[in-house]
């Protein structure tokens, strides 16, 4: 049983680590939340100061973000149910007692490890390329037309390259 001097002594000891996160945390947010109130733009040279609560006005107002709102709803609602259904589809799969069941469980999680962007250029120049992508072939093997996936279907690419990345 752990004492009471015991327990201020772990806090104790702690505190340098908590107090680091806080920093860590505080001082990225406070900068965020100080640079969304000036007009602070550095690609035209623009930095003046006290625009206030002006630049959230004006990101409210603007006529794209309705349509923002929309496809960030898209994105993640899709991404969501693709990788909650498939994930507990997955899970129950490999629970099943099968030959090689660490392999293929270190094989089903290795997309978690692969970053973003090169995730995002292996689908778009080995899968989805309409002429060299594995599903160009597919789909002229089977004696369709193939498909331009990001330009036809972008949202739909997106979704699906995410994930793949998040299923496991």
């Amino acid at each position: 049983m752990a004492t009471q001097h015991s327990r201020s002594a772990a806090r104790l000891m702690m505190s340098p680590a908590v107090f680091l996160l806080l920093v860590w945390m505080l001082v990225p947010l406070i900068m965020t939340l100080w640079f969304s109130t000036l007009d602070y733009r550095p690609m035209r040279g623009t930095f003046d100061c006290c625009e206030g609560l002006g630049n959230y006005t004006r990101f409210v107002t603007s006529s794209a973000f309705l349509d923002s709102i929309v496809a960030t709803l898209q994105l993640v609602g899709g991404v969501l149910v693709i990788t909650v259904v498939g994930g507990i589809l997955l899970a129950i799969l490999l629970d099943q007692p099968i030959w090689g069941q660490g392999v293929v469980r270190i094989l089903v999680i290795a997309p978690f490890f692969v970053m973003p962007t090169v995730s995002a250029l292996v689908w778009k120049n080995m899968f989805m390329n309409p002429v060299n992508g594995l599903f160009a072939h597919l789909f002229k093997g089977l004696g369709l037309q193939p498909v331009d996936w990001l330009s036809q279907y972008p949202m739909f690419s997106i979704i699906l390259i995410v994930s793949w990345q998040w299923l496991p």
